[in-house]
């Protein structure tokens, strides 16, 4: 019989997901829910965004909203009357917001003008996540990025002139074709920059993507492992020696930079998700939209668009606790853990934890556990020891 689960503490999500699932094209190695743009009912898509909004907010009423997401997609190919119309409705119904709200969109280098700027940020957007991943043409042609290095400068410096000062990149590893010098060279580009915040992802070949059928051909010239590891650390200590902070796998911030709102999904806190395809996690109840955009905005029609809902078991929650918090580079807290299931880490995990600690993978911290320094070179291995462990008691 299952555990009983502790009775929850009744408060709202505080940080907010919202999905744009529009793009100029798709990317080579993408396998988001994303449409290429042309000939999308956008407009028809916002108005269902809005209903959703609705319905959702009469379910679950809001509390003060700290951190708001826009993702996609890439939400900057809206125009500035459609920007506009969006964000009036997240104002509406997300009203309150924190005095210090962190309010992020995803943008392409290409997809953004000073007007379009201007309309975000007068609109409550104070963050802005430029998709950049190189800064060598002939790599970001071979991925199927559209933009060039002059429209990333060109982007960022509208962004200033727009008074958009919290500006994140993102960068990628491990490309086909790519060498540790070129890594290099991006990263120096991107450090000239001096921007608060870096994001900088390896490479995975998804299934669905353009990539997946030429690496099944093994017609993918991609880097082999050693080289992508000598990349990740490469760019590990050339971020740490720029005073960055690595503060979790893939991000890297100035101090006190860091994204907030992935802060949230990292400590596995509630969010709301909205739009087509999008994931939410509120009272212990995940769900996931339809992801189609006319499946989506016939659903919204009718009342919460869900795909499907799922209830997360008390030993699903600690799996999870475990398996996102372990990838900040502060690790995962003891006493949290304790406070939201009742028993210590250690009660629950004592054969992964000391697997990994003897494995000299983990490091135990004042308040429980944290990727070592060579455990952050092999996190997916660490991750996985905590999946499945719990049997239903």
């Amino acid at each position: 019989m299952a555990a009983e689960m502790p009775k929850l503490i009744t408060k709202a999500p505080e940080a907010v997901y919202i999905h744009i699932p529009f793009c100029t094209n798709k990317c080579f190695y993408c396998d988001f829910n994303s449409y290429v743009l042309k000939d999308q009912p956008v407009m028809k898509y916002l108005e269902a965004l809005e209903r959703e909004m609705e319905y959702t907010v009469k379910k679950t009423p809001p509390g003060k909203i700290k951190t708001i997401f826009v993702g996609g997609g890439t939400p900057t190919v809206l125009k500035p009357d459609e920007m506009e119309y969006f964000l009036r409705t997240v104002r509406t119904y997300f009203p309150d917001w924190a005095d210090d709200i962190e309010f992020s969109m995803e943008a392409n280098p290409g997809t953004t003008d000073l007007e379009k700027l201007s309309v975000m940020k007068e609109g409550g957007v104070n963050r802005v996540s430029f998709g950049v991943q190189a800064f060598q043409n002939e790599l970001l042609t071979g991925i199927g990025r559209i933009h060039n290095t002059d429209d990333v400068y060109r982007s960022l410096e509208n962004a200033r002139k727009a008074g958009l000062t919290n500006l994140s990149i993102d960068l990628m590893f491990g490309l086909p074709n790519q060498t540790v010098d070129m890594l290099s060279e991006s990263v120096t580009r991107a450090l000239e920059l001096d921007l608060p915040h870096y994001s900088i992802y390896g490479l995975k070949v998804e299934e669905n993507t353009l990539f997946h059928t030429l690496f099944q051909k093994n017609q993918l010239p991609l880097p082999d492992e050693d080289h992508e590891l000598q990349m990740y650390k490469h760019l590990m200590q050339r971020m740490k020696d720029a005073g960055y902070v690595q503060y979790e796998i893939s991000n890297f911030a100035k101090p006190g930079m860091q994204s907030r709102h992935n802060m949230t999904y990292w400590r596995n806190e509630d969010y709301y998700g909205l739009g087509a395809g999008a994931h939410g996690y509120v009272g212990r109840e995940r769900h996931m939209n339809v992801k189609g955009v006319n499946p989506y905005i016939e659903k919204a029609e009718q009342g919460l668009p869900r795909l499907e809902t799922a209830q997360i078991t008390r030993e699903e929650a600690m799996e999870d606790f475990m398996m996102v918090g372990l990838r900040m580079l502060d690790g995962v807290s003891s006493s949290r853990f304790e406070a939201q299931f009742g028993e210590t880490i250690e009660d629950i995990f004592s054969g992964p934890l000391h697997k990994m600690v003897h494995a000299g993978l983990l490091d135990a911290t004042g308040d429980g556990y944290r990727l070592s320094s060579q455990g952050v070179l092999y996190g997916n291995e660490v991750f996985a020891e905590f999946i499945g462990v719990l049997t239903v008691k």
